[in-house]
């Protein structure tokens, strides 16, 4: 039975992913600074590329070169190349048990942890890293309040996302002995797709069509392109709207994988 318990307790899971997350201040630190170096080397070769290249999918210098350094931003609020969830381990040892045993509701109350941890890496080191980005190519932002209210929702929406499929393939552990291979091909896969090494608007048309068809634009291209405003107005919505599906599917899904495997545990342990 899965049980679920006031929201002001998700609330304080969220303030207590933040206050976690805010003890590794030197090691976001570290990141940001990271973040800057090969924002820089990246933002070289694609600001080279647009410079050598007529019509590369829409982007100018500006633009590319906020791509770039919203994506640098982004990358550490969103996890997908950070450490395992604790899941993992508990899935392994057996302790899961004991959350099937809390009253509260085991998805919700890792999202809410880790939605305070995403919000405290885009504070030191998300935001600097963009700041530094704007201070080295003198990047304009966008002008008017709704391209940061459309994009603030699209981040939380986007974590979200990367959130629940990270917990799925965590609960792969309950059927595999050894998940890290499913964990580094997801990590790959998702990377990828999402648009991390390239826009997903260069991709050849059917490698476009099959991210597309993937929800890991919705992760980071999507919301690059809101915040930046290269999707405005009815697109930008669209963006928003699609987002708001992979949630509930990847929802769905962690929900289903959870109950499969609850029922597997209570089988083998009695």
């Amino acid at each position: 039975m899965i049980v679920h318990a006031r929201p002001d307790v998700y609330i304080r899971l969220a303030e207590a992913g933040f206050r976690r997350q805010w003890h590794y201040r030197m090691a976001m630190f570290a990141g940001m600074f990271t973040n800057v170096v090969f924002g820089l080397v990246r933002a070289s070769v694609m600001l080279a590329a647009v410079r050598t290249s007529a019509g590369f999918g829409g982007y100018t210098p500006d633009s590319i070169g906020a791509y770039v350094w919203l994506s640098q931003g982004l990358l550490g609020a969103l996890g997908v190349m950070g450490p395992p969830l604790d899941l993992v381990e508990r899935i392994r040892t057996g302790d899961v048990a004991i959350d099937f045993l809390r009253p509260i509701d085991i998805q919700f109350c890792y999202l809410a942890g880790d939605l305070g941890r995403a919000g405290c890496t885009l504070l030191l080191r998300g935001l600097p890293s963009v700041a530094a980005g704007m201070l080295f190519l003198q990047l304009q932002p966008p002008h008017g309040v709704l391209p940061y209210v459309l994009g603030a929702i699209s981040v939380v929406l986007a974590v979200s996302i990367s959130f629940l499929l990270l917990f799925a393939v965590a609960l792969v552990g309950f059927w595999l002995v050894e998940t890290r291979g499913i964990r580094l091909l997801y990590q790959i896969v998702a990377t990828f797709l999402a648009g991390l090494f390239v826009p997903v608007h260069l991709f050849p048309g059917w490698l476009r069509t099959l991210a597309n068809l993937s929800p890991f634009p919705s992760q980071l291209q999507g919301p690059i392109d809101v915040l930046s405003g290269h999707a405005t107005g009815g697109e930008a919505a669209g963006i928003l709207a699609v987002q708001v599906f992979w949630v509930i599917t990847a929802l769905a899904l962690g929900r289903a994988l959870l109950r499969a495997g609850r029922r597997k545990l209570e089988v083998q342990g009695g």
